[in-house]
């Protein structure tokens, strides 16, 4: 593999101090409760109105949407919702007769209480209200809670509120960035806890699920977002190059990758970047320039399986592939978060509208663990039951394994049942025999 384009920076490089300062934030939360929230809503979002939003509230901002916009957003819930039935109907619970007298199952079981945090400062992120309430909806999660940051006297822009409630949010909060997460997490305002916070956010966002993960469930620790496009002689440049860019707007740190196997490919790509980055309007040109002078790379591959290869070290959030044989590449791929065949779709799609969840592991996270999905809102718990006849191996086998690893009481509690089951019977348990 030759570099074409090397990055010069790393996503890993830019914590600086968030750590630190959202660590002092969830602690001045902590002991300030609803008070500490309010301050600091009214210093980093200079917002001072209602923090929960009245029905009243969300009827208004419903009334400012235009009836077009309002038609869009259905139609990506309707979609999004429509996938989301479909994961559900993949799980299926089970039972089944392992020995003669044990019986063992599983359940799904949502959990009691969602937080979803939608973004809402350079950009007025519809799109992740639809991914993060609805899936949780769908799942038939009880309760589900919503926070976003209010604009300076405006509160959450009409589109994303009219969003928050098509797609069944609860309760909604005015408020973002940490002290929104800790709400969310802490049953501030009315709310029950959350049992899992989901959606993406700022660095500072990510840091607050980070350090209250274990409290409380999150859907996984996000960085910048990252894109992927494996290209070879067959693709057009043109839309290659249109879709990097178009990923690289997210942010200054957020990176893309092409994988090629056409160094012409490869170098038109190159030539037309500046130019679709200079097209856009601020300050968009700002983070799409800054994200492809420090963090895109251009790799020039001699083979599909030296392209897929690479794509699976990277183990991409979003991996498209405009190359032949989409067949070939659904099969061989292994790590990505999700994955878009041919050049008919692309990654925005999948951002707003398409259906599959937007919601989706960075920074190489997609080698161990896949998307926002109906199950990440779900508990897969199991469940068994014995008669007194089957119960006598598992009480023989659990008493001697206790035993030998040093687990007295374990052994005890079969030992007793063996007695009391089959007080006429001797049992070889190890040090210690029951008998009658």
């Amino acid at each position: 593999m030759i570099y074409l384009k090397k990055a010069v920076r790393t996503a890993e490089t830019e914590q600086d101090d968030v750590r630190r300062v959202v660590a002092q934030m969830l602690a001045r939360i902590a002991d300030g409760q609803e008070d500490a929230v309010r301050a600091y809503a009214k210093d980093l979002d200079r917002w001072t109105g209602d923090i929960v939003v009245t029905r009243e509230q969300r009827a208004a901002a419903a009334a400012q949407v235009p009836e077009r916009l309002k038609a869009d957003i259905r139609f990506a819930h309707d979609n999004i919702s429509r996938f989301a039935r479909a994961q559900r109907d993949t799980l299926s619970e089970c039972r089944i007769e392992i020995l003669p007298g044990l019986v063992a199952g599983q359940r799904h079981i949502p959990i009691s209480a969602a937080g979803c945090y939608v973004p809402g400062g350079r950009y007025s992120h519809i799109a992740s209200a639809i991914m993060t309430i609805t899936t949780a909806k769908v799942a038939g999660v009880p309760h589900i809670a919503a926070c976003s940051p209010p604009r300076p006297g405006i509160g959450i822009p009409p589109a994303i509120l009219y969003t928050m409630d098509l797609c069944g949010a609860d309760a909604i909060l005015s408020i973002g960035g940490v002290q929104g997460i800790a709400a969310m997490a802490g049953g501030l305002f009315g709310l029950p806890k959350s049992d899992i916070l989901v959606g993406p956010g700022n660095q500072y966002v990510a840091e607050a699920k980070r350090l209250l993960f274990g409290g409380v469930g999150i859907d996984m620790v996000a960085g910048p977002t990252d894109s992927m496009v494996i290209a070879d002689g067959s693709a057009d440049p043109d839309l290659v190059a249109a879709d990097l860019i178009g990923q690289a707007e997210h942010g200054y740190n957020s990176p893309v990758w092409l994988v090629t196997s056409d160094r012409n490919l490869a170098q038109r790509v190159l030539a037309l970047a500046p130019d679709l980055i200079a097209a856009l309007p601020e300050p968009n040109r700002q983070s799409a320039l800054s994200a492809w002078t420090d963090f895109a790379e251009v790799m020039l591959c001699s083979t599909p399986e030296e392209m897929a290869s690479v794509a699976d070290s990277y183990a991409p959030e979003h991996l498209h592939v405009q190359a032949a044989d989409l067949d070939w590449w659904l099969r061989r791929l292994k790590a990505y978060g999700s994955l878009f065949l041919g050049e008919e779709t692309t990654v925005a799609f999948g951002d707003k509208a398409a259906g599959p969840n937007h919601v989706l592991p960075t920074s190489g996270a997609a080698r161990y663990t896949g998307g926002l999905s109906v199950h990440k809102f779900m508990k897969t718990v199991t469940w068994q039951r014995a008669t007194r006849h089957g119960a006598r191996p598992l009480a023989e086998a659990t008493a001697r394994i206790s035993r030998l690893e040093g687990m007295e009481g374990h052994a005890r509690s079969a030992d007793i049942r063996l007695a009391k089951f089959f007080p006429d019977q001797v049992f070889d348990l190890g040090a210690t025999d029951v008998a009658s």
